[in-house]
């Protein structure tokens, strides 16, 4: 009886690593966004050029846990004179922190092709729980292999990680971030 215990046991986990996939980031087909107020009335945006982001996976995408690692150095508001500024000490502090990680502990479908992705986002040295809406645009299969798009998007609080001064009736506080992804399997 023990046997056969152990060794049903030992064939479901098998079979669960082997349902387990991981998927790479295609960097030319994905891009991190952001959105902050301007004087109240504008909005600036800008981008982080450079991350990578790995997804372990089941098959279609199910339940996938997020690893991703950010660099601040990248950022990129198509202004150098601001994006210098972005990168000192008062806001990214890129030679202290030359990355923003992010590491995913739940995700949840909420629809059909959408999802709810909770963890634990590090920019600056602070650590803090951050969700995102998530929505899975399609897994395409072909010649080249297996290619899954999604588009993610939450909204922060600067202020929360010591980005900028908190009360600034120049910037907002509140930060939209809006994340396309182009997956590959590997």
């Amino acid at each position: 009886m023990r046997t056969t215990f152990l060794t049903t046991f030992l064939v479901l986990v098998t079979l669960t690593l082997n349902a387990q996939s991981t998927w790479k980031l295609d960097l030319g087909h994905s891009s991190i966004n952001f959105a902050v107020s301007h004087l109240v009335i504008s909005e600036t945006t800008g981008s982080f050029d450079q991350f990578d982001i790995e997804a372990i996976t089941g098959d279609n995408f199910s339940s996938p846990k997020f690893d991703v690692t950010i660099q601040t150095a990248s950022i990129n508001t198509k202004n150098s004179r601001r994006d210098n500024h972005l990168r000192a000490d008062d806001f990214f502090g890129v030679e202290k922190h030359p990355n923003i990680t992010f590491k995913s502990s739940s995700f949840k479908k909420t629809g059909e092709n959408t999802f709810l992705l909770k963890g634990n986002i590090t920019i600056k040295g602070v650590t803090k729980k951050v969700s995102f809406t998530g929505k899975l645009n399609g897994i395409l299969k072909n010649d080249r292999g297996e290619k899954a798009g999604l588009k993610l998007t939450t909204t922060i609080n600067r202020t929360d990680f010591n980005v900028g001064k908190p009360g600034s009736a120049s910037i907002g506080e509140e930060v939209e971030v809006i994340i396309n992804l182009e997956m590959a399997k590997s």
